[in-house]
Formats: C-alpha cells, structure tokens, sequence
C-alpha cells in the first residue's frame, strides 16, 4: 500500500509539501534546463533556415531528406500551427505527420501519395510563413546575420513552448487515465 494511501488527513500536507519541493526544484534548474535546451534548439532552426535556403524553398524533397524539420516549418508559420492544424489544413494524416516528425518517412505509403500529401504540406506552410519574423522573405532579399539569428530565436522558443505545453497535456492525460482506473 502507498505511502499515506489510507491517512486522507495527511494528504493536504503530503501535496503542500510536494508543490514546494517542485517549486524549489523549478526555481533553481528550470531557467539553466530551457537555456541549454533553447541553445541546442536555435541551432536546429538555423539548420532548417539552412537547408530551406532561409525558407525560400520549402519542397518535398527537403522535408524529405529531413523529415524532422518539419515542427520547425510549422512553428515559423503565422499563426503557428499545431501538429493537427497542419494535418487539416494540408488534408493529410496524423500517423503521416507524426512518422515525420519523428525524423522518418513512412514505410508502407506509396511514393505518389507520400509526394502528394509533401506537396500540400510544402504549400501550406509556404503560405503562411509568418513575414514579420522572416521580413526577408517579403522584401524577397538574404537575412542578416541578426535577423537569422533573431528568427532562429523566436523559432526556437515557439518550439520549446509547444513541447513544454505538450508534455504537460500528456502528463495531465495520464494522471487522468490513473485517476479513472483509481476510482474503477
């Protein structure tokens, strides 16, 4: 049996006591962790920016040859797109999207229909580059090293962001999932 399972009278003290030992966990390693992780994500933006000629060509080819670029090709969008935003703007599939974001192609799709749904991701995000963080692309011009380096920045964090808001949502899922068998 659990630690204080059948002393509900403990419980309140039991949760205070772990939100203060989080908070001071947080308080001390959070800000040093999102630094390092931001640091390692800018410089997969730059990458990206890299690989995508600084967004000016976004094709299947190149999602191809870097399936994992893609979270970085929705973040730079205007708004950013979800994962599932994407999936209906671009009339494609969560396993298609997912599998590339997971940095592979899909083993079992047709290569025309693979091409198809990369050609429709390709446009959308195309379309919706967010030109206020990539000024570049509308006066159809090279970024400066500051602008790359901003965009790269402000990239990342949306990154960074999303996947934080991600994991949370998971976490909260499957506390749900325990409360419900709990209670079962």
């Amino acid at each position: 049996m659990p630690i204080n399972a059948d002393k509900p009278h403990l419980w309140k003290a039991d949760t205070r006591a772990s939100v203060d030992q989080f908070n001071d966990w947080f308080m001390k390693f959070a800000p040093k962790a999102y630094r390092d992780t931001r640091k390692k994500t800018i410089e997969s933006v730059e990458q990206g920016l890299t690989e995508t000629n600084d967004l000016s060509v976004i094709t299947p080819e190149i999602i191809k040859r870097n399936p994992a670029i893609l979270p970085t090709l929705r973040m730079s969008t205007c708004p950013p797109l979800a994962r599932d935003g994407l999936i209906g703007l671009a009339d494609s599939t969560k396993n298609l999207v997912g599998t590339l974001e997971e940095g592979r192609l899909p083993s079992h799709l047709a290569t025309e229909v693979l091409d198809a749904h990369l050609r429709k991701i390709a446009a959308i995000l195309s379309q919706m580059l967010d030109v206020d963080i990539f000024p570049w692309i509308a006066e159809k011009r090279r970024p400066t090293k500051e602008e790359r380096y901003r965009s790269s920045t402000i990239v990342a964090d949306r990154l960074c962001g999303a996947r934080r808001t991600h994991r949370a949502k998971r976490a909260g899922e499957t506390a749900a999932c325990a409360d419900r068998t709990i209670s079962n």
